[in-house]
């Protein structure tokens, strides 16, 4: 089943998870080792966040290790940007209109 971003990101684990792979790769154990939850919750999050493409699982030897692949980011950047200019204008729009009403005092 192919996950879309945004399910990754609507979880708080999952967004910490991100996070911590935006600094640098980890080994599954050590992603594990950062959260007061059971491994098998983690795998799932880290599953989930594989099947959304944000972050890939390779073998080193015995190892785990996930690297971050955020570029599907863009696509939540991207409709983020669209809201951004909306209410941009909502309020551009109402401080222009705070501006006049102040400007014109009424008699």
């Amino acid at each position: 089943m192919r996950r879309d971003v945004f399910q990754a990101i609507a979880d708080p684990t999952r967004r910490e998870i991100i996070g911590m792979l935006a600094q640098k790769p980890l080994k599954l154990n050590s992603v594990a080792e950062q959260f007061d939850i059971s491994r098998p919750a983690i795998s799932k999050h880290i599953k989930i966040l594989t099947q959304c493409g944000l972050i890939t699982i390779r073998k080193q030897g015995r190892e785990r290790i996930c690297e971050p692949n955020f570029v599907q980011l863009g696509e939540v950047s991207q409709w983020i940007r669209q809201y951004e200019q909306f209410w941009n204008s909502k309020l551009d729009a109402l401080g222009d209109f705070l501006h006049n009403d102040h400007s014109n005092p009424k008699k």
